[in-house]
């Protein structure tokens, strides 16, 4: 028997297939099957432009009775209802078909329905409601009616017109390249982390109101991101997320493919994935690599009292981890009511098809994984410890091998993986210890030296490069500030976290190290007291870009943005997160100090290196030896540069509050150069190399609190 030859029909170009005949009467054409009854991959809705025809897939393995709804511009009834045939339109687990778009010309958005067994016990907690409308997890874009209702989705039955539903249109839209290509930048990498609507929406971004918090915001302020310095922007979850979670961070997703619409300027065809690929194409033109904060750890549907938008209607026991307990019956290793089922081979391609697409098509260069212990996690919660599934992955897929990959190395359920217990070998890591070290120091505690030695050198106790682990210091993401906890001008300001307006009684946020420099707040400062905050900001500041390793700090922390002690401000949409322009006039020494610090990082790559500094570091206290004591809080090292072709750098630091004269042992008098001195207003603080001061003693007076760089040209 021949192979059949299959051949488009030249009046609707759909396809047929040639059946092979027998001796006894002529072939009999028939459309091929994919026509008719649509393919199990790729999963989602995909525009199939020869045959002018939609194809859905959606994976259900519990799933009986699984119905698509198309809609066009009246939600609350579907022009078009398919329920799909076992018996045709089923492949293993994957429920498919195909139709054409003349079958509902005016189709604009979609859902599922779909039905199967009442709850089960252990592992199979089955959630189906055949009447409730299903976001696809796949949706490029979501469509959320003038009558959306989180509630509605709470509770049993209908949400006909109340649900959010997929965008046909985005299914369309595709770029497969970025023009101006991806950004990978090395020992000049310095992250800025930034919340797209924060970043504009105050009326002081001096932008035009249409553009205040949304992705065409933030290229308006590209300028500004050039003269401050920093090569990459991390921004925190861009990610459709649910509107009425009364979540203003981001971090309660809805869908993992879809840029949230409240980022756009503009409605109509996709207008969320073309302005999220000019933002990206502006930044990349600027040299600016974009790093996505991107969370694949749980969704907005929380626990059994919480939404049914998609995941748990769908297939629930597939997506989510479940205890088996049916008064408690979703895993909460996210802090947020659910745990994605990582562990489960359809959830990790959901998570490698939504990285592809955010690479391949928008564009991006890096991703910054959210409580990404949990992908360590099992089907029944325990740690692999061996080899998670989901790393190997990553690691094998062609396009994401080559991608930046950064993980907040632990999870709200007790797993804690910071350094080379973390599973992503080459991945970068928050090193939170570096954040504690920083702070602790800077504030003046005692006994923290050796530590802070530690972490300048790059965490070599954490990423060690021994033959075993061959880890690298750039693995260590240094941050002194982040959006999870106060501000830098914050961490100088207030002694106790000041949350009440989330509503939770001041209980929520971090513990952290904190010191009001003598003064709690803003209200009646004395100028002493904001000078001397000035002082230790610009200290962290310094410490943060001396280190070995990779620096990170937050939006507005370069002009003294504040959150008034607030440091969990994740329900806040308002002038509490939203960066005050007005301040970087105001404290405008301060990002002078900054930027330059960048600049001096970037002048030299000595400070950041492929590997630890070893032989090229030289430590030294006050008196020559370093002082390694309990009360000890001084600290100064001389780095060679000679062997990258650098200059030699010469540090001292006293976090103190009294003077300390430190002797310098290294160089002949005259040989050095004032580069940094903190304790020094503004424009002393810092000088570039040609206006710098040369040493003239072989020792320096180091104020209290306060940090000294030296600099002698080889």
């Amino acid at each position: 028997m021949s192979d059949p030859s299959v051949f488009e029909c030249d009046s609707c170009s759909e396809s047929f297939e040639c059946a092979p005949s027998d001796t006894s009467g002529p072939a009999v054409i028939v459309p091929a099957w994919e026509v008719v009854e649509g393919t199990p991959v790729p999963l989602g809705i995909t525009w199939v432009a020869a045959q002018r025809a939609w194809n859905a897939a959606v994976y259900s393995r519990h799933a009986t009775r699984v119905t698509l709804l198309l809609f066009d511009s009246d939600v609350t009834r579907p022009a078009l209802a398919l329920a799909l045939d076992p018996l045709k339109n089923k492949s293993g687990s994957v429920w498919h078909c195909r139709v054409a778009s003349s079958a509902c010309s005016s189709a604009r958005y979609y859902a599922w329905q779909i039905d199967g067994p009442a709850p089960d016990e252990g592992f199979d907690w089955h959630v189906f409601d055949a009447e409730k409308l299903l976001l696809d997890p796949y949706a490029k874009a979501v469509y959320f009616p003038s009558q959306f209702s989180r509630e509605a989705a709470r509770y049993p039955g209908s949400n006909m017109g109340r649900a959010a539903l997929g965008m046909l249109e985005a299914c369309r839209s595709s770029q497969q390249s970025i023009p101006g290509g991806w950004i990978r930048h090395g020992s000049n990498l310095v992250i800025y982390e930034m919340h797209v609507r924060g970043f504009t929406y105050h009326s002081s971004s001096d932008i035009p109101e249409s553009n205040r918090g949304t992705f065409a915001g933030v290229i308006e302020k590209i300028p500004y991101l050039v003269e401050l310095g920093i090569t990459a922007v991390e921004l925190m979850p861009v990610f459709q997320f649910d509107p009425d979670a009364g979540d203003y961070w981001g971090y309660m997703p809805l869908s993992f493919f879809a840029p949230h619409n409240a980022y756009s300027t503009t409605t109509g065809k996709c207008p969320h994935q073309s302005e999220f690929r000019r933002m990206v194409d502006a930044l990349h033109a600027a040299g600016i690599e974009v790093i996505l904060d991107v969370v694949y750890n749980h969704t907005c549907e929380g626990d059994q009292r919480g939404p049914m938008y998609g995941m748990k209607g769908i297939d629930n026991s597939t997506y989510y981890i479940v205890t088996g307990n049916p008064d408690q019956p979703y895993a909460n290793y996210s802090g947020t009511g659910n745990t994605l089922h990582t562990a489960n081979r359809v959830v990790r391609q959901l998570i490698v098809d939504s990285l592809r697409y955010w690479v391949t098509e928008m564009g991006v260069d890096g991703f910054r994984f959210d409580l990404a212990s949990v992908f360590t996690r099992n089907t029944d919660g325990s740690i692999n410890t061996q080899d998670p599934p989901v790393f190997a992955q990553i690691a094998a897929d062609p396009v994401l091998r080559n991608v930046r990959m950064i993980a907040e190395p632990w999870d709200a359920g007790g797993a804690y993986q910071l350094g080379h217990n973390f599973p992503g070998t080459l991945w970068m890591q928050w090193n939170a210890r570096y954040r504690d070290t920083l702070q602790r120091f800077v504030r003046g505690d005692a006994g923290i030296v050796t530590d802070l030695m530690t972490r300048m050198y790059g965490s070599a106790d954490l990423f060690p490069d021994d033959i075993m682990n061959s880890q690298r210091p750039l693995q260590s993401v240094n941050y002194v500030t982040s959006h999870d906890g106060f501000t830098m001008y914050d961490i100088v300001s207030y002694n106790e976290k000041n949350n009440w307006a989330n509503g939770h009684n001041n209980l929520d946020g971090a513990h952290e190290f904190s010191w009001n420099c003598g003064w709690e707040g803003d209200d009646h400062l004395p100028d002493e007291i904001l000078d001397l905050r000035h002082r230790q900001v610009r200290n962290l500041f310094s410490l943060l870009l001396l280190s070995n390793g990779t620096p990170m700090f937050r939006m507005g922390d370069e002009f003294l943005q504040t959150q008034r002690g607030n440091n969990n401000p994740f329900n806040q949409d308002n002038e509490t997160t939203w960066l005050d322009w007005r301040r970087l006039p105001q404290h405008h020494e301060i990002f002078r100090f900054v930027s330059r610090m960048i600049a001096f990082r970037k002048a030299h790559p000595s400070l950041s290196r492929s590997r630890f500094w070893r032989e090229d570091i030289s430590w030294y206290g006050p008196d020559r030896a370093v002082d390694m004591s309990y009360e000890s809080r001084t600290l100064a090292w001389c780095l060679h540069g000679q062997s990258v072709g650098d200059d030699d750098i010469y540090v001292m630091i006293n976090s103190g509050p009294d003077p300390i004269r430190f002797g310098i042992y290294e160089g002949a008098m005259g040989e050095w150069r004032r580069i940094i001195d903190t304790s020094l207003a503004s424009p002393h603080d810092i000088c570039d190399s040609a206006e710098a001061s040369p040493v003239s003693e072989a020792s320096y007076l180091v104020a209290g609190r306060s940090v000294v760089v030296l600099v002698r040209t080889q």
